[in-house]
């Protein structure tokens, strides 16, 4: 079947070769690269140990969310998914909701207040 959107065309290697990899929007820096490997273990790190601490703190779905999202980078589709549950749901276990003007409820609201009691800072 004919799909003009999936047409394929040839480019030589070596047309190629000249365009500078600094040139790409994914391109970082060994610098980058390294400051970057660094904050993701420190902020996975600290992510889990948190989050094992939190049982007392968080409901089981709350802390399965909260893992979900932010030890194992899952999108918020995904944890409806796993856990079969809505995207909404899901939401209001990891962010909380609104309730006349005034934050209810959520995983990150009583994480935010441990880390502060703590001293955790990422």
């Amino acid at each position: 079947m004919y799909n003009p959107d999936f047409w394929e065309v040839g480019v030589d290697q070596a047309d190629l070769e000249q365009i500078p990899n600094e040139s790409g929007i994914w391109h970082e820096t060994v610098d980058e690269q390294a400051s970057r490997y660094v904050w993701e273990d420190r902020t996975e790190r600290i992510a889990f140990r948190i989050v094992d601490n939190s049982t007392k703190l968080l409901t089981e779905r709350q802390r399965e969310a909260v893992l979900l999202y932010f030890c194992y980078s899952k999108t918020q589709q995904e944890i409806a998914e796993i856990l079969g549950i809505s995207r909404r749901v899901v939401s209001q276990h990891i962010f909380g909701i609104t309730r006349k003007g005034r934050p209810v409820g959520g995983a990150v609201q009583k994480l935010r207040k441990v880390c502060r009691e703590e001293n955790v800072t990422i």
